[in-house]
């Protein structure tokens, strides 16, 4: 089952199939506008969740369009547009620009500093394994994770769950992964919970309506008892650049109750589907819904369990408030 749930995801995240225009309308500013609103008004899953009146924003953002807009005038309205349903899997490409919702972190404080850890936490003596980056502080394994597009490998987790297995826990560091490949994500998972449980139900839209979804499935994860595992403590340290697999991943932690600090994560809980427009342009969205087993939609991030931003004064003094107030947790 477990290997259903990470198939699952994979399929989603990685195989996001374009869905092309059947005609061939003629290439107008006005038809495809058209056709955007209209493709989203259809398919887009978080209208209700996030109370977006989405026949008042056409109402706003079709005035702006005529025959005469240019490619580069209809590509910023279209951006525009799609910037309100505040969605970091909704973007639009060109050949000339992408365009992406990206307010979903830059209106929150950073709550990382890649250099102030190199330096100072991690130093001279860290080991790289795959893409993990590990040391021991103060008795307690630190593991940065910076990005799930980057492969882990079982045998990277076999060594450092090994080298850590007489500490205190681990500290899972995934502050600003914006994701990538989930499978990453469960291979880490597999390893320290102790129980198979119902992680999420997940849903895609299936018809026009806004409310059109197919029935709910559910998804499952177990440990993995025949890998070598870690059975002590963890903590996962997030902030608002926590997204899409990265934020599935700090949502099943949330349903094994490991516990979260720092920030809010920025949420992405759609699968994301595309589109491709007569003249061109690419567009991407939202086609799905994620619960977790008490109801919570994931789309706008996972709360922290132990809520902390980074000290102005900490940083001047090269002290990463996050990392000290995990380890004070151990």
């Amino acid at each position: 089952m477990k290997k259903l749930a990470t198939l699952f995801l994979i399929i989603i995240f990685s195989s996001c199939e374009e869905v092309f225009i059947e005609s061939d309308p003629k290439d107008d500013p006005v038809v495809n506008f058209d056709i955007l609103w209209s493709e989203l008004d259809q398919k887009y899953s978080f209208f209700d969740f996030k109370k977006i009146d989405w026949d008042s924003v056409y109402n706003v953002y079709r005035p702006q369009v005529n025959s005469n807009t240019s490619r580069e005038e209809l590509f910023d309205v279209m951006a525009n547009m799609l910037n309100t349903l505040r969605d970091g899997h909704v973007n639009l490409r060109s050949e000339f620009n992408i365009s992406k919702y990206e307010n979903w972190f830059l209106d929150y404080p950073a709550n990382f500093e890649r250099e102030l850890i190199l330096y100072y936490y991690l130093g001279k003596d860290y080991k790289i394994t795959g893409p993990l980056l590990h040391k021991e502080i103060d008795g307690v394994g630190y593991v940065r994770y910076g990005s799930f597009q980057s492969i882990i490998d079982e045998e990277d987790l076999d060594y450092v769950f090994t080298t850590y297995k007489n500490s205190k826990g681990i500290i899972i560091d995934i502050r600003g992964n914006e994701g990538g490949d989930p499978a990453n994500g469960f291979k880490i998972l597999e390893r320290i919970v102790n129980e198979r449980k119902l992680i999420y139900r997940h849903a895609f839209k299936d018809g026009p309506g806004h409310n059109d979804f197919e029935p709910f499935k559910d998804v499952y994860l177990e440990p993995a008892t025949e890998k070598i595992r870690y059975d002590k403590k963890i903590i996962v340290l997030t902030n608002r650049l926590v997204y899409s697999a990265a934020n599935y991943f700090s949502a099943i932690c949330r349903v094994y109750g490991i516990m979260l600090v720092g920030d809010q994560t920025g949420g992405g809980g759609g699968a994301p589907a595309g589109s491709e427009l007569p003249n061109g342009f690419h567009a991407n969205y939202s086609a799905s819904v994620c619960l977790l087993p008490d109801g919570y939609n994931i789309e706008n991030g996972i709360p922290p369990d132990v809520k902390v931003d980074m000290n102005d004064e900490d940083r001047i003094n090269r002290i990463d408030t996050i990392i000290e107030t995990a380890i004070d947790q151990f």
